[in-house]
C-alpha cells in the first residue's frame, strides 16, 4: 500500500473510532513530504464543510503560509465530491489520489453519487445590478492580490 494513502487511511479511522464524521481522510504532500494531514470533522464541528480535503487544505495552507498549493498532491481515501474537489482546484492541487469511489460512499450511506446524478438546486439570479458593486471596487483596486 502507498505510504501516503496509508497515512490518509489512518487519519480516516481516527476519526471514526472518535465518531467525528464520516470515513473519510486525507493527506497533503509536496516534494515527497507530508505537509497535512487530516480527517472528516463534520459531527465534532457541527459544520458539513469540514471534509477530510477541505480541513488538510487549510491545514497545508496554513504551514505553507500560501493559498496556492501549486506542487502539492492529495491523497484521499475517497473520490472527493463537488465541494472538495472545487476547494482541490481552487487550491491549484493538480494530482488527486483516490482510494473508494462516490459509489462506495453511497453504498454506506453517504449521498455523493446525488451530486453527480441528478440536479438538487434551483438557481434564482437576483439584485445582479447591486451585488456587481463589489466587483467593479475589486476591479478597481491597484494593490489586488488574484487567486
Amino acid at each position: 500500500m502507498n505510504n501516503f494513502m496509508l497515512q490518509a487511511v489512518k487519519e480516516a479511522l481516527n476519526g471514526v473510532e472518535h465518531n467525528h464524521g464520516g470515513p473519510f481522510g486525507a493527506v497533503i504532500v509536496k516534494n515527497g513530504k507530508i505537509i497535512s494531514k487530516a480527517h472528516n470533522q463534520v459531527l465534532k464541528n457541527s459544520d458539513p464543510t469540514a471534509h477530510a480535503e477541505i480541513n488538510a487544505i487549510k491545514k497545508a495552507s496554513k504551514k505553507l503560509k500560501t493559498f496556492d498549493l501549486s506542487g502539492c498532491e492529495i491523497y484521499t481515501t475517497c473520490m472527493p465530491c463537488p465541494m472538495c474537489l472545487g476547494a482541490i482546484k481552487w487550491a491549484n492541487i493538480k494530482i488527486i489520489y483516490y482510494g473508494a469511489t462516490s459509489k462506495d460512499a453511497d453504498a454506506i450511506g453517504f449521498r455523493d453519487q446525488e451530486f453527480y446524478e441528478k440536479e438538487v438546486l434551483e438557481f434564482k439570479n437576483i439584485d445582479r445590478e447591486e451585488c456587481l458593486e463589489p466587483f467593479k471596487v475589486w476591479s478597481a483596486k491597484e494593490d489586488k492580490i488574484l487567486y
